[in-house]
């Protein structure tokens, strides 16, 4: 692959080389970078298995997929990843066939990072789709961290609630024992509900996954790293149960402009429900809702993701580098 030009450097290339200072010193990346063209070739003769409906049904609030989008990006992922896939799936038999005994299916878990409004729910949507549509990964489940976060008594409680999405602000315990169960094959497993529409924990409401080929787990914090202690044990975290993991990326003058448009958009619909948790921003004016969603994404998100989600980029399998028009513009693929 020929390098890109200098002055046609992505933001994401930039950034990559910065953070790896001492690894480019050496002439060494961790990555291998496409342009979306060169990533469109890998391709190959992956059949298009996605219909206009069904692009309307795995489209965003504020971001809408093309058709082009899935054959130039997401088709090549999920060939990737069927191929993965396909990898561990042949692992596995062979490591039960060496111990004698076979455990049974081990589920393929892919993990989906980024910031707030960056898109992550439309490419966990849009891969489960094309993934379930391969023939060795019929059943694709999907789940969101946002239900393993405190409910709201809880984080008022421990004084949270201004820092709901923080890593703390999530019962970690329950969720990496959820993970395991899912891992270790054990049956139906259920995950708490979260809703968008509330702002809180659905009591008694669960998402049940079983035994599925692939999970797919979309959340803010999922690629941060395990805490290490003295005596040389860890503390595991949930990218420790990945088997591949995808980094959602865009710059944050992007970021703050597809927040305050999701956020503008909800307010003229979903925000009018006198039930709705944000129903005092539908009786704001215009001008008033947009300067709170800017409070709101530099208060909260903005911090969020250059404190704890930004930092864990360079640990995904894959990045996706976005542009102004929520476009794929670059993909870096992380060597073997």
């Amino acid at each position: 692959m020929t390098p890109a030009a200098p002055s046609r450097r992505s933001s994401l290339l930039v950034r990559n080389e910065r953070a790896l200072a001492s690894s480019v010193a050496l002439g060494f990346s961790p990555y291998r970078t496409f342009t979306r063209a060169e990533w469109a070739r890998l391709r190959a003769d992956t059949p298009m298995t996605l219909s206009a409906d069904d692009l309307d049904q795995v489209s965003g609030v504020i971001e809408e997929l093309s058709a082009a989008d899935v054959e130039e990006i997401y088709l090549p992922m999920s060939r990737l990843l069927n191929l993965y896939v396909a990898a561990a799936q042949e692992l596995h038999s062979v490591s039960a066939k060496f111990l004698g005994h076979g455990d049974g299916k081990v589920p393929f878990i892919i993990g989906i990072a980024g910031s707030v409004a960056v898109g992550k729910s439309t490419t966990a949507r849009v891969l489960g789709a094309l993934l379930a549509r391969w023939p060795n990964t019929p059943k694709v489940d999907m789940i969101t961290t946002d239900g393993f976060l405190y409910p709201n008594a809880e984080l008022d409680r421990r004084g949270l609630m201004t820092r709901k999405g923080f890593p703390e602000s999530f019962d970690s315990a329950r969720l990496l024992q959820f993970l395991a169960d899912v891992k270790s094959g054990r049956g139906i497993v259920e995950a708490p509900v979260y809703s968008h529409f509330n702002y809180d924990i659905v009591p008694g409401r669960f998402i049940r996954t079983g035994n599925p080929d692939i999970l797919i787990v979309e959340g803010l914090n999922v690629l941060q790293p395990a805490r290490l202690i003295k005596g040389g044990d860890a503390i595991p975290f949930v990218s420790d149960f990945f088997d591949f993991s995808i980094y959602i990326d865009a710059g944050p003058a992007h970021l703050e402009q597809w927040y305050v448009e999701r956020f503008m958009r909800l307010r003229a619909t979903a925000f009018r429900d006198p039930g709705a948790f944000f129903h005092r921003y539908s009786t704001m004016t215009e001008d008033e809702a947009r300067d709170a969603a800017l409070d709101i994404w530099r208060s909260i998100n903005q911090k969020n993701l250059e404190e704890n989600i930004l930092p864990t980029r360079l640990r995904a399998s894959l990045i996706l580098e976005k542009s102004a028009d929520h476009r794929v513009t670059m993909v870096s693929l992380r060597k073997l």
